[in-house]
């Protein structure tokens, strides 16, 4: 595509998938799609449309029709993925099963990828990928680790480093070698899912991303890009790509 054309193309439209929390309002107090801004406004801010995607009844004849209107999908943070989806007991630290938004983002990232639809994954999204692949999680870093520098709790988001890995489609949206990112999480990946290259690792040797290898868009990290306001780097490359499977859909 080029510059011109760049400049005159509709935004693409991204689907970011949310829960539904209960949430109080004035008067109100009901269940309502939650999502913190931070992730709309990295989308918005790089130059697309930003549409939330909440649980629905149906996970996959829903996810068929949402998936038409869609140029992009961003697989957000949020709760554990059921360990049962592994194959693995529960442990005592993992977080009450949310069946409805597994088997709705199952549902989403396996149309995305039978369509080219680029996807993103980022902290539990990239756990919901490796886990979709056949993979496993470390359902518990200190147990794994003996650390617990991924998650400080009470909101607070960790500083860590990884190291990106070249040749990847990663090292070309943000460079090779060291970089600092944000962290909020107590798990991550164990058995890497099949089909799938690790794009960065942190010093103990945690996959800290992952993507598809060759031609599909396929890019999650573990760390909350949408923290770093300054750095839209992540989400200027899948709104990139969002534009040119807009334009080859239409």
């Amino acid at each position: 595509m080029s510059s011109d054309d760049a400049t005159t193309a509709p935004r693409p439209v991204i689907g970011l998938t949310t829960y539904l929390e209960r949430t109080r309002q004035g008067v109100w107090d009901v269940r309502a799609s939650f999502l913190p801004q931070q992730y709309f406004d990295g989308v918005t801010s790089s130059g697309g449309a930003a549409t939330l995607l909440p649980p629905q009844p149906s996970p996959q004849p829903a996810a068929e029709v949402v998936l038409d209107g869609l140029d992009g999908l961003v697989l957000t943070g949020g709760l554990d993925v059921q360990p049962e989806l592994y194959g693995a007991e529960r442990h005592p630290l993992t977080d009450p099963a949310r069946p409805d938004r597994d088997d709705w983002e199952l549902a989403l990232l396996r149309g995305a990828r039978e369509r080219g639809i680029p996807v993103f994954g980022i902290c539990r999204g990239l756990q919901l990928i490796n886990v979709a692949a056949g993979g496993s999680l470390h359902q518990h870093l200190p147990d794994a680790l003996g650390t617990d520098r991924y998650q400080l709790g009470n909101g607070v988001f960790a500083r860590n480093e990884v190291t990106v890995s070249s040749g990847t489609l990663l090292a070309e949206l943000i460079g090779t070698g060291s970089l600092t990112v944000s962290s909020y999480h107590h798990q991550g990946i164990d058995r890497l899912g099949e089909d799938l290259v690790v794009s960065a690792r942190s010093r103990e040797g945690l996959p800290q991303a992952i993507e598809a290898p060759g031609d599909e868009y396929l890019v999650a990290v573990q760390w909350h890009p949408e923290q770093d306001a300054a750095d839209r780097r992540l989400f200027l490359g899948l709104v990139a790509a969002a534009t040119e499977y807009a334009a080859r859909r239409r």
